[in-house]
């Protein structure tokens, strides 16, 4: 639907059809292409979970780490910059280290991060297997 407005220029309503329908599918589909998974092919490293979504819409969360980063900050800060630019919020849930051995297909969750405070492991895990769902993947609370 449109209508005319003053100037004679044609605007889009925000009924069905409309700009903010338009708005929450391209939301939508910023959403559907953000990975579930992001991290070294191996190595042991920092990462945090992030859920990311949509204003009035759909979340999920994704798992980010690499070995590059300092501090888990480092790597939520350049992965917010990222998901902020398509017009998705995201919220840190917290941080730990992954062990990722690429050779014997095995994945070790585990510790926490001083900042962001200790990610749930096993959802991280689930997350892991399914993207890895040839890998062994577990996660422990202990260390750092």
């Amino acid at each position: 639907a449109r209508w005319t407005g003053a100037g004679g220029a044609a605007h889009a309503d925000a009924g069905p059809g409309g700009a903010a329908h338009a708005g929450n599918k391209m939301a939508a589909a910023a959403l559907a292409r953000v990975p579930a998974v992001v991290i070294d092919p191996s190595g042991v490293f920092k990462y945090v979970l992030i859920r990311v979504g949509q204003d009035g819409g759909s979340e999920k969360d994704v798992v980010r780490g690499w070995a590059s980063a300092e501090f888990h900050a480092d790597i939520y800060d350049q992965v917010s910059a990222e998901i902020e630019q398509q017009g998705l919020y995201c919220e840190c849930q917290g941080g730990g280290r992954i062990r990722h051995d690429k050779q014997e297909k095995n994945i070790h969750v585990y510790g926490y991060s001083m900042g962001f405070g200790r990610a749930k492991h096993e959802i991280t895990t689930e997350i892991l297997k399914a993207k890895y769902p040839d890998y062994t993947v577990t996660w422990a609370d202990e260390g750092y």
